[in-house]
């Protein structure tokens, strides 16, 4: 064989291909390398380099209500609003601000006070409505931050806002971006689960409320479904026992490694990776989702509706079966909560499937010595207005989408358990001190997991994007 090399042609051993891989590309390959070694970083265990600082809270179950609640006949008590019903909006607290379409052509924009009691419970006196009895044995527990506010006035942009810090499709989800920095907790589970409510309708939940955006594929959320195969596709079809399924992936990953010797792309990691994460599975998925393994007084604390596979009350324990095993990062969806008319029959319907259970988690939690370390979150997109959406009655009103203040609450995890903070005006239309932007909430959640919202980012078309985009401020207040 000649292997003389002259002029043009590929250095001696190689042919022209390989030559053009290592050399002419070569700008090419210090690109490629830039991209890859944040991901080796983190498959070692670091945060792009190590942790910023100790964290508060390893994990996460964060209890979205999509379509967002009302504050005002949950958390946030108003007596001028009760005394002032029926009353218009006054100017000088609308202050020429926008509505939405769905109310701003009304001639009328009447107040609504809440028909429901309001009564402070525990020793740090938080006021809480009568829709949530249980959430009110756990008040001593709980931040309730009453100064929320976002730019969304609508669902869409409004739940893709607090789940990837963009109104924006397209950026990671909060979940892909914790598993991108932090890691997995678990070799046998997905670091990032989502559960949502079986049989509720109302706004739609779109998979890139937990996508992975512009982040390697591995970070996207893995959905559980309730009945006998929690994630599609995971099981044996018939006729393929483990073994063969075993055989099939090796040879399988043999293939992938002779494509990533050839171009060393990062994604047919990811796929090997995911490959071998999914045979695991096999064995992980059915125990872990296996409720009937729970005792019984634990179905008592959660609800009758807990021994019933996808609804609130069990995906609420099937949430802390995971973290328990490793899964850092749950995110449960419960839809139905948009009462632009009908809320005094909507509201204390879906606060009969969610208070008990979103109650007994946080009690679980605690009573297993975890609590100290899991953040649990519970809220939505944003908040309800203090008028009436539609016409006023005796018995019946409902209550537009509200951007400019609303609730949520947080549990363990570094938060300071006790506490309200914020306020809004004497008639909740605006935020009167505290206020909590979607970046700031943000930048908080990262503090507590031990990370610098400001340091945790990825490079995509040329630019360093973070989950906070270019904003955020820890609100060091509402920790313990």
């Amino acid at each position: 064989m000649n292997t003389r090399c002259t002029g043009w042609e590929a250095p001696c051993g190689m042919t022209r291909r390989q030559s053009l891989a290592r050399i002419g590309m070569g700008l090419g390959g210090i690109a490629l390398a830039d991209m890859i070694a944040p991901r080796a970083a983190v498959a070692a265990g670091d945060l792009l380099g190590g942790a910023h600082f100790p964290p508060r809270a390893k994990r996460v179950i964060y209890l979205f209500q999509s379509g967002a609640p009302s504050q005002l006949d949950l958390f946030d008590y108003k007596p001028q609003l009760i005394k002032q019903h029926g009353q218009q909006l006054p100017d000088s607290v609308r202050l020429g601000q926008r509505l939405t379409g769905m109310s701003g052509n009304q001639s009328s924009l009447p107040l609504v006070g809440t028909p429901y009691k309001f009564a402070q419970h525990g020793e740090s006196g938080t006021w809480l409505s009568e829709l949530l009895p249980h959430t009110a044995e756990i008040a001593d527990q709980l931040c309730v931050v009453r100064s929320m506010t976002t730019e969304a006035i609508n669902h869409g942009p409004g739940v893709t806002f607090f789940q990837t810090g963009s109104q924006f499709p397209g950026r990671p989800s909060f979940g892909a971006w914790l598993q991108y920095g932090l890691g997995n907790l678990s070799d046998d589970l997905p670091s990032f689960v989502v559960l949502i409510t079986k049989g509720k309708g109302g706004q739609p939940l779109l998979s890139r409320f937990w996508g992975n955006g512009f982040l390697p594929t591995e970070h996207q959320g893995v959905r559980f479904r309730s009945g006998g195969d929690p994630i599609l596709y995971l099981g044996n079809p018939p006729g393929i026992d483990a073994d063969s399924r075993r055989q099939l992936l090796t040879r399988l990953r043999q293939l992938h490694e002779l494509e990533l010797q050839r171009t060393s792309h990062p994604e047919i990691e990811a796929r090997i990776a995911q490959y071998e994460l999914g045979f695991r599975m096999q064995t992980s998925i059915p125990e872990v989702t296996d409720l009937s393994q729970e005792p019984d007084y634990v179905f008592d604390a959660y609800g009758e509706d807990s021994r019933t596979p996808g609804t609130f009350a069990a995906n609420c324990l099937l949430a802390r079966r995971l973290v328990e095993r490793g899964v850092r990062f749950v995110q449960l969806y419960h839809q139905e909560w948009d009462h632009h008319s009908g809320l005094p029959s909507g509201l204390p319907t879906q606060c009969r499937e969610t208070d008990r259970a979103s109650a007994a988690l946080v009690t679980d939690l605690q009573q297993r010595g975890m609590l100290d370390d899991t953040l649990v979150i519970w809220g939505g997109e944003f908040g309800r207005t203090n008028y009436c959406q539609g016409k006023l009655t005796a018995d019946d009103f409902g209550r537009d989408h509200h951007p400019r203040c609303f609730s949520v609450w947080m549990a363990g995890g570094g938060v300071k358990p006790g506490l309200t903070y914020g306020e809004t005006d004497e008639l909740g239309y605006n935020v009167a001190s505290g206020g909590v932007h979607v970046h700031d909430f943000h930048a908080t959640l990262l503090y507590l997991l031990g990370i610098d919202h400001q340091r945790l980012t990825y490079k995509h078309q040329g630019r360093r994007y973070r989950l906070t985009d270019v904003h955020g401020e820890v609100v060091h207040d509402m920790l313990a």
